[in-house]
């Protein structure tokens, strides 16, 4: 649309607060803005000045303009927020937080079960949350029902089917976690007060729950109940410790929404803590991509309200760096300059600056950068530190794996340009080394892989790491020496305790950085080719792969046989051994067996 198009039906356009909307050609939803005067603010689009590129994109494509008037300024933020959510436009703030979170749900049914879900449905029943760690809730709730008994079966607990004598008590009951209400041992109201000691706990207020455990405790003492009062004091004990492990600020502070915000030039950054009763009850930060020229301001304020929208927060106060807009005028907005909210501003501020530069080094780590420098920034760093003459584009890394000393074999993985390369990876079952050798099993394996690459003339790597110590390494220069490839590609040993790195012949070894992230890269590739190598190793295991003499054995089964050799390592310290040593691994029975074998075994011979 242009300026001229534009200046014809601005009369149209009322002085007075709402939304307006833009679309293109298509009828494509391209932006949903909010304004206290609609055509002021409309206009300012159309001048033959901008300040960014995109909003001349966004201008050029504009074909249509809609607009809903509102009675304030609120009402316009408050719409404008739920059509952004709706129908998410091109060109408005994107909130990249796309996960479904967990809530822990009070199920609408005769004497509730709670338990984890990630579907919100309109049935009637409570949803507690939501929350930003699965884990966590699953955390919760183990330990609710360490502390009130609630029934975990999916009976029809209906009165009429209790009364009928339908359901006896289950393992629960036995073991003190449910008290039998399939039996009417348990009411509907005592039942109801353990769910809200539950609403209580997910709300962070302990507090009420221990008093209430206190109260019936004294209950238990007066009636001489001594054990049931021991059984309260000691859940009393453990709700103050894991209170004391809780996040407390202050016990002062009511329930509390804290924000923190990061901007990056089209990236923003918004922390937030939830704080109930003093306690920091949920923390969670998200990444909002920017799309024109919003302030910093406009970006808090979008992502307050639907980050509180999104964990239905009933927080009357909200605690942010400067000052906002925001629809509610009875929620408090509050800009700390000292004390308990200022620590927790603070806090908020940590994260929102951890969060950034995790992601940085997330990125970096795994080279998704756009540009060919960022996508070796970790290799070229990783250059320096080795003092190689080649950018380590192409990296291969052998690792051997057995089974308590039994069963070798070697696994291959390959990294190019910092990222796996899974088409190349490769598992070697040993064929010339008998028994178990570390040092001529890597031999053989890094003389079979070198030699494949010179007969296909395929390129070599820049960086070789053998995974293990300097036996290895020596074992693996060997191969490269026969070969004639010495100096025509770089071999380190990578020690497995200490994640040092060192060349052949070396006494000194090389520490990289401990938080640099080329130790991260070579980390990551080692636990590679242990994920790799160890796979395999049991697949091939799986399949039979492997043969000893115990397997003929009758009686003597695969888990036996693993139990056996994971104590004593070999078949032959398996024979040597005592009937009471067999026996406490396998019991009388299969150690029986296994000795009249093996008698067997030596009549013959």
């Amino acid at each position: 649309m242009t300026q001229q198009e534009f200046q014809q039906r601005a009369h149209t356009i009322p002085h007075q607060p709402g939304i307006y909307k833009y679309y293109d050609a298509d009828d494509v939803l391209l932006y949903v803005g909010k304004a206290k005067d609609l055509r002021k603010r409309v206009s300012s689009y159309f001048s033959k000045t901008f300040t960014t590129y995109k909003t001349h994109e966004l201008v050029q494509r504009i074909r249509k303009i809609e607009f809903t008037i509102v009675d304030s300024e609120q009402d316009a933020f408050l719409l404008e927020n739920s059509l952004i959510k709706e129908y998410q436009p091109r060109f408005n703030i994107n909130l990249k937080d796309d996960k479904t979170y967990p809530y822990i749900v009070i199920k609408k049914e005769p004497f509730p079960r709670i338990f984890l879900t990630r579907k919100k449905i309109n049935d009637g029943s409570e949803y507690l949350g939501p929350f930003t760690s699965a884990g966590k809730v699953r955390e919760l709730i183990s330990f609710i029902r360490q502390y009130i008994p609630l029934r975990t079966c999916k009976l029809n607990l209906t009165e009429h089917n209790i009364q009928k004598g339908k359901f006896k008590v289950c393992l629960e009951y036995h073991l003190g976690n449910c008290k039998g209400p399939c039996e009417g041992l348990q009411d509907a109201l005592a039942y109801a007060e353990g769910l809200q000691q539950v609403r209580n706990i997910l709300k962070g207020n302990l507090g009420s729950v221990i008093t209430h455990f206190k109260a019936q405790m004294q209950q238990h003492a007066s009636a001489l109940e001594f054990e049931k009062a021991e059984l309260m004091r000691k859940k009393i004990e453990h709700l103050e410790s894991y209170q004391a492990r809780s996040v407390i600020v202050s016990r002062h502070l009511s329930s509390l929404d804290v924000f923190a915000i990061l901007k990056d030039d089209e990236l923003a950054y918004v922390s937030y803590l939830m704080v109930s009763n003093g306690t920091i009850v949920q923390t969670h930060t998200v990444p909002l991509e920017t799309k024109l020229e919003e302030t910093e301001e406009e970006v808090l304020s979008f992502a307050v309200n639907r980050i509180r929208n999104d964990f239905n927060s009933m927080a009357t106060e909200i605690i942010v760096p400067f000052e906002i807009e925001y629809p509610d005028t009875e929620i408090t907005i509050t800009i700390p300059k000292a004390g308990d909210k200022k620590k927790l501003l603070d806090l908020a501020v940590k994260n929102v600056n951890y969060f950034k530069e995790e992601l940085r080094r997330k990125k970096i780590l795994h080279l998704e950068g756009s540009s060919d420098i960022e996508k070796k920034k970790v290799l070229y760093e990783l250059q320096s530190y080795l003092h190689l003459q080649e950018v380590p584009v192409h990296i291969e890394c052998f690792d051997n794996s057995n089974f308590q000393g039994a069963y070798p074999v070697s696994a291959m993985v390959c990294f190019r340009d910092g990222l796996p390369s899974k088409k190349d990876y490769r598992h070697y079952n040993v064929k010339t080394v008998q028994g178990i050798n570390d040092f001529a099993t890597m031999k053989e394996v890094v003389f079979r892989r070198y030699k494949r690459l010179q007969t296909e003339d395929l390129p070599l790597p820049q960086l070789v790491i053998i995974d293990g110590g300097k036996g290895q390494l020596s074992a693996a220069m060997e191969s490269i020496h026969e070969l004639g490839l010495t100096g025509k590609l770089t071999l380190v040993g990578l020690a497995k305790n200490e994640e040092e790195i060192f060349f052949a012949g070396d006494t000194a070894s090389i520490k990289l950085p401990w938080d640099s992230d080329s130790l991260k890269l070579v980390r990551r590739i080692r636990d590679e080719v242990h994920r790799f190598g160890i796979t395999f190793h049991r697949n091939q295991r799986s399949r039979g792969t492997f043969k000893n003499e115990l397997e003929n054995i009758n009686g003597i089964g695969k888990q036996t046989i693993d139990a056996l050799l994971k104590v004593f390592k070999s078949v032959k310290n398996i024979r040597e051994a005592e009937k009471e040593a067999l026996v406490k691994v396998i019991g009388l029975k299969k150690a029986s067996i296994l000795l009249d074998a093996f008698a067997e075994e030596k009549g013959m011979d």
